[in-house]
């Protein structure tokens, strides 16, 4: 008989500086890169939830950089939090658990990096938004998560995933892709790939203007999904930004557009009936309005003037990397079915084509929202 789950996480869990032993574990489903799983423990008195992750080394390379710049991000934000007067530190910010010897993450004999957060009780996560009032939340949350890091002190932060928002780059991957074909699998997507090569020409436009100093590096998560946002139970107001293995220098129209991607469409990612794909006007307004309530503070107008594009930008980047990935082989993301991640492409596109239509008037509502500041 083979080992249960408990027997086999337990001598990882023991390696934390938690206190008391593992009792109960259950893995977690959500989110397409790392392996993870919610531990309890008990510590004489009572039950204690954690959350217990392995890092893909495949997607991040270094994990020792990626808990780097986590322990300094987590710091700061606790730091930041508590200055402001905020009594619910343990809710509103990530807390990592060190090891017994005191670092922030532990290597199993495989070569494996481990590494514990203290649970957050109470909150949920949704897959999609059901209200204008979460669109707003998503951005008022994020929009703070940058705020706050606007000083963070010391050293820049590693690039966790190099070149990670590099359009240009992502479209040359996908090229490659096509060209080598190593599965067979461009005749199923070929109408997805003519859309792709049509679209070549906005690859460079952010680009651009970082490379001509137009816009500025900022610290930013670049995975800002709605479910990367905790919603507590009791008020369904956002507590915490949670998945920061991607915090590192970029740009916050990358941020921007992926809450227009996965904030302004009732759908989910992979919903594989296009004709409830669009990007819905009244959740894009709100999005817009918890988004510079946060950070209009300390946004430039030539970040602002960008907005309404980084959504079609950023939908259209994700698109093109679900779609190299299935070309690939199904590397990069979990999939769950068979063609899941030419599923997920066709949907983003679809998005990308509804905001296309809809790009002037987004903007105006941008510009609308300076105005009435």
């Amino acid at each position: 008989m083979g080992q249960t789950l408990e027997e086999r996480l337990g001598p990882i869990v023991e390696r934390f500086a938690i206190p008391g032993p593992l009792v109960q574990a259950e893995v977690c489903k959500i989110g397409h890169i790392n392996e993870t799983y919610w531990v309890i423990c008990y510590d004489g008195r009572g039950l204690s939830r954690y959350v217990l992750q392995k890092i893909n080394r495949h997607v991040f390379q270094n994990p020792p950089a990626v808990m780097d710049n986590l322990e300094r991000v987590c710091r700061h934000l606790r730091n930041k939090l508590k200055q402001q007067g905020e009594s619910q530190l343990d809710r509103r910010c990530l807390t990592l658990v060190p090891t017994r010897t005191g670092q922030f993450y532990h290597v199993d004999d495989q070569g494996e990096h481990w590494r514990v957060f203290v649970g957050i009780d109470g909150v949920r996560t949704y897959e999609a938004v059901e209200s204008p009032y979460h669109a707003r939340e998503v951005g008022r949350a994020f929009g703070e998560f940058q705020q706050l890091l606007v000083d963070l002190p010391g050293e820049r932060l590693h690039e966790t995933i190099p070149d990670f928002h590099h359009t240009r780059k992502r479209f040359e991957a996908f090229v490659q892709a096509v060209e080598q074909d190593p599965l067979n699998r461009a005749r199923n997507a070929r109408a997805e790939i003519e859309f792709a090569f049509r679209h070549q020409p906005i690859t460079g436009i952010i680009l651009d203007a970082l490379s001509r100093g137009e816009i500025p590096e900022r610290i930013t998560h670049n995975d800002t999904k709605f479910n990367n946002v905790l919603m507590d139970l009791a008020t369904d107001r956002a507590v915490a930004v949670v998945d920061l293995d991607t915090v590192m220098p970029g740009c916050v129209l990358y941020d921007f557009g992926d809450m227009v991607r996965t904030a302004t469409s009732p759908t989910l990612e992979d919903e594989q009936d296009l004709s409830q794909v669009r990007m819905e006007l009244p959740l894009f307004r709100q999005l817009v309005e918890g988004y510079l309530s946060a950070a209009g503070s300390f946004l430039t107008s030539a970040e602002r003037n960008l907005l309404a594009f980084a959504g079609k930008l950023i939908t259209f980047e994700t698109g093109l990397r679900f779609l190299t990935d299935y070309l690939l082989g199904d590397n990069y993301f979990r999939i769950h079915r068979p063609r899941h991640n030419l599923d997920r492409c066709r949907t983003q596109f679809k998005l990308v084509e509804s905001i296309e239509q809809q790009e002037e008037v987004m903007q105006q509502v941008v510009a609308s929202w300076n105005g009435h500041k």
